[in-house]
This record gives structure tokens, C-alpha cells and sequence, in this order.
């Protein structure tokens, strides 16, 4: 398992839009890919669970990439997040 803390930087955080877009990159990977923040711990490949953690403008969260293709899907996802996921 391979990780990497990540600060939000969205306005308006991970809402319904942002969510959908790391998630519909998450599930091109075979590994596990989780999110944690503070609160909680949930699945990067679930728009519901991942809408569920309520991750705000300038919250660190943790993403954790977990499996065969662990490296790769931790760059090019925190890439995303890092970019705004779209915003």
C-alpha cells in the first residue's frame, strides 16, 4: 500500500461533480483506492461513500492505493485532486 496527503483546494470542496470525476478515474484501476480524512475512511470508487466524507476546502485528506497498479493510480489521482479535479 502506497499513500500521499493531499490539502483541498476546490472552493467548494468534493462535492457531486469533483466526486464523479475522481471516481470515474479511480475505477480504471485495479487497486483498492480509499480515501481517509480525519472523520473517516472511504472508498474512491463510490460517489455515494465518497460524498459521505463531506470533504471541504482545505481539508487534508489521505489517498491510499492499495494493489497491482498501486503506483500508477496514486499519480495519476492525486494529479487530479491536485488540479482541482476540474474546477
Amino acid at each position: 500500500m502506497i499513500s500521499k496527503k493531499i490539502v483541498i483546494t476546490n472552493p467548494s470542496g468534493i462535492h457531486a461533480r469533483p466526486a464523479g470525476l475522481l471516481v470515474k478515474e479511480a475505477k480504471n484501476f485495479k487497486c483498492a483506492v480509499t480515501v481517509k480524512t480525519p472523520a473517516k475512511t472511504v472508498s474512491a470508487k463510490s460517489v455515494l461513500t465518497l460524498m459521505t466524507a463531506a470533504i471541504r476546502n482545505g481539508t487534508e485528506i489521505e489517498l491510499c492505493c492499495d494493489g497491482e497498479d498501486e503506483a500508477e493510480a496514486l499519480e495519476k489521482l492525486s494529479a487530479l485532486i491536485e488540479s482541482g479535479l476540474g474546477e
